[in-house]
C-alpha cells in the first residue's frame, strides 16, 4: 500500500466529525501514515483481556485508544478554537508553515 501524506501531525489538537465520536476533541497520539489512520486520546477507546506477562505480570483488563481513520479528523486552529482545512504556505526564505483556512493564521508546530 502506498505511504500517504496525513494533514495531521502527532501533538495536533484535532475534532473528530464523523463516527461514533463525532464532536469529540483530542490531542494526536500517534499517525500512522502507511494506513492513513491517527491515535487520538480518549477517541475509540477499546478493552482487551490480556493474559499475563513478564511487563504486564497481573493480565487483566487493559484499556488503550484504537486507530480511527485520517479523514474523520480536523485540525483545530489554536487562535480561534474551531475546526479548520489546513494550506501550506512557502515563505519566501524556503521554509514551509500550515495555515488556516477559516482564520489565515498560521498553526504552530506542536512537536
Amino acid at each position: 500500500m502506498a505511504r500517504q501524506r496525513v494533514h495531521v501531525r502527532r501533538g495536533d489538537r484535532v475534532k473528530v466529525i464523523a463516527g461514533n465520536y463525532k464532536g469529540v476533541t483530542g490531542q494526536v497520539l500517534t499517525v500512522i501514515p502507511a494506513e492513513n489512520r491517527v491515535i487520538v486520546e480518549g477517541v475509540n477507546v477499546r478493552k482487551r483481556h490480556q493474559r499475563p506477562s513478564q511487563q504486564n505480570p497481573e493480565g487483566g483488563i487493559v484499556t488503550f485508544e484504537a486507530s480511527i481513520d485520517a479523514s474523520n479528523v480536523m485540525l483545530i486552529d489554536p487562535t480561534t478554537e474551531d475546526a479548520t482545512r489546513v494550506r501550506t504556505r512557502i515563505d519566501k526564505d524556503g521554509t514551509k508553515e500550515r495555515i488556516s483556512v477559516r482564520s489565515g493564521n498560521p498553526i504552530p508546530t506542536a512537536e
